[in-house]
């Protein structure tokens, strides 16, 4: 009887049901656990501070992994030309990374959804100007969009400031290179949701428009904006990482994943492999993690694709 009561609890909460049977997404879950978490515990977790100049030696440089010969135990992952214990810096690296990540994503849901709901619910002029804009940035590839951004708040921002302020202008310029799809998947579930009973009910009752669009139409759309949360957060993880990699992200002594692989491509052909691997294979990780999540999540929310 109890199993009975289980089984059908599970099939109630479909989601819970459908991730229990999905051995892909129990995985990718736990794998992109493991690593949010190192991220955020990396402070107590690293053997070494990477930030910190006190906590490593040039005459530890280029050692190989712990398993090779020369390797020793305390660098499990080996070391960076710099004596940096390479473990270390992929943790805080990740932490680096996932929280510009995060806070891109932050910024573009609220620009791309506060813009989708207007657009969805005015219509009329000011929904023909943002698809325009929308469409004219859809022909740009998002690094590019990026790299402009990038490009012209370098220009106008001081010099003295632009180390200062790197992280958020990276925030910037990732966050408006991906709130398109947000606004337009906003855009069209609000037209959806704006014809039906209970938004006519709320508009006749008088309530106000802002109200109508957070409490009414916004918790119904939230289905498909949680599928692009979770694809647009690895685009934006790549994106954090290209940036860094072509030089103009994060600088060389803020180890991002981005920064870490950059580095390791100057000892590609010179022997010391773990500088380039380590990191690309944890970045290759996380984003195949995080997109397995976002193919699962888009078949709970649409049946069709099951």
């Amino acid at each position: 009887m109890r199993r009975l009561l289980n089984r059908n609890t599970l099939r109630n909460n479909e989601g819970v049901y459908l991730f229990l049977r999905s051995p892909m997404a129990i995985v990718s879950a736990i794998m992109t656990m493991l690593i949010v978490l190192g991220a955020i515990l990396a402070p107590w977790l690293a053997p070494t501070n990477p930030y910190d100049l006190a906590s490593f030696s040039l005459m530890d440089g280029l050692l190989p992994p712990a398993w090779e010969a020369g390797g020793q135990s305390q660098f499990l992952l080996g070391t960076d030309d710099q004596g940096r214990d390479m473990l270390s810096s992929i943790l805080y690296g990740a932490r680096l990374s996932l929280t510009i990540a995060f806070l891109a994503m932050a910024f573009a849901t609220i620009l791309g959804v506060g813009a989708g709901l207007l657009a969805g619910y005015y219509g009329g002029r000011f929904d023909a100007i943002v698809m325009r804009i929308a469409d004219v940035q859809l022909a740009l590839p998002a690094i590019l969009t990026a790299l402009l951004i990038d490009g012209i708040a370098r220009g106008l921002l001081p010099r003295e400031l632009q180390e200062d302020i790197r992280v958020y202008v990276l925030v910037l310029a990732i966050g408006l290179s991906l709130w398109v799809n947000f606004a337009r998947t906003a855009r069209a579930s609000t037209f959806v949701e704006r014809n039906k009973e209970y938004v006519q009910s709320a508009i006749i009752m008088g309530q106000h428009p802002l109200r109508i669009m957070l409490i009414q139409i916004l918790p119904n759309i939230t289905g498909p904006l949680l599928v692009i949360m979770t694809v647009d957060l690895a685009s934006a993880i790549l994106l954090e990482a290209t940036l860094s990699f072509l030089g103009i992200g994060l600088p060389a002594n803020s180890p991002s994943l981005g920064t870490l692989i950059r580095i390791g491509m100057q000892y590609l052909m010179s022997g010391e492999w773990w500088i380039l691997w380590v990191p690309t294979l944890f970045l290759i990780a996380l984003v195949i993690s995080v997109n397995m999540l976002g193919d699962f999540l888009r078949q709970v929310f649409n049946p069709r694709l099951r």
